[in-house]
């Protein structure tokens, strides 16, 4: 039976050795503590998890291990996102067979398709695999923004549920929650940490969130405490995050996320090229706000 999906859900890191290959050991640990967090799912290689510098048997093991160790205590969302319309189906199939709950499906990148392009990429997707698709709009690092009319005719197929939305402005938020609200089956998720609590409070169902991997607890409790009701205290807890927020993106994702997990003892310092450890310059300041969090 799917499992249901709102509020938390980290975009997990992949640790690493030093020699670059996959630390299942500590993929394990983070998986158990994540669980023990209140974190309500985990997308297992998106963006955070390396998905641009694992290969395909790379990709595709580590979402079968994460599958197999949550066991179903957790929902698993699988990024499948490719630039090429054929490798995203082999990618999404095959994250089916090994028990994905879901798939979280990028706009393709570099190659820069016009809105009809993406509208039949992801049908074609959508038709190709049975397995519930959530889509990914992040024009930053995509070099292609899914307008909310392409999302309007996307929603209406049925393995297509919902977005990760990184635009965060207010016309983008309404007109999807406009989607959401003529189709109640099509979900709507924040792709921004520093303005999920607003996407959440209009009635958004929740936050995919690179923040989630080193504060799990906070994001999971904004998140149940804005769904009971509770704004204020919402409001209150995300305050103290909002430096973290800034500095998970000093450099570029997943860099200084991985460096604070490594400072946690959760994971080794490990990050595959291009991307290096975090800047000395930077080090610093990313460590007192650890202190000032409790995180160490």
């Amino acid at each position: 039976m799917m499992q249901a999906l709102k509020g938390s859900i980290v975009a997990l890191v992949t640790p690493m050795m030093e020699n670059d290959d996959i630390d299942y050991k500590s993929l394990e640990s983070l998986i158990d503590w994540h669980i023990e967090q209140g974190t309500n799912g985990i997308v297992s290689v998106g963006t955070t998890g390396e998905s641009a510098t694992l290969d395909v048997k790379d990709h595709l093991d580590v979402i079968k291990h994460t599958v197999d160790y949550a066991n179903s205590r957790i929902p698993i969302i699988a990024g499948t996102g490719a630039n090429s319309t054929t490798e995203a189906i082999e990618l999404t199939e095959e994250s089916k067979k090994h028990g994905a709950d879901y798939a979280l499906i990028v706009t393709p990148y570099y190659n820069k398709p016009n809105q009809n392009g993406l509208i039949k990429h992801y049908l074609k997707l959508a038709d190709s695999v049975d397995i519930p698709q959530i889509l990914y709009n992040v024009p930053s690092r995509t070099a292609c923004d899914l307008l909310p009319s392409s999302v309007k005719v996307l929603s209406e197929h049925k393995n297509i549920i919902g977005i990760k939305e990184a635009v965060n402005t207010d016309k983008r938020v309404n007109d999807l929650l406009d989607i959401s609200k003529d189709n109640y089956d099509f979900m709507l998720f924040s792709g921004d940490d520093p303005t999920f609590l607003s996407m959440m409070q209009k009635g958004g169902n929740g936050v995919i969130s690179v923040a989630a991997n080193v504060v799990p607890n906070f994001i999971s409790n904004i998140c149940s405490l804005i769904n009971n009701g509770k704004n204020e205290e919402a409001i209150n807890i995300n305050k103290k995050l909002c430096n973290l927020y800034d500095l998970l993106f000093i450099e570029s994702n997943p860099i200084p996320v991985k460096w604070m997990l490594y400072k946690m003892n959760f994971i080794q310092n490990s990050i595959r090229l291009p991307l290096l450890e975090l800047n000395k310059k930077y080090q610093e300041n990313v460590l007192n706000e650890m202190l000032k969090l409790e995180l160490l």
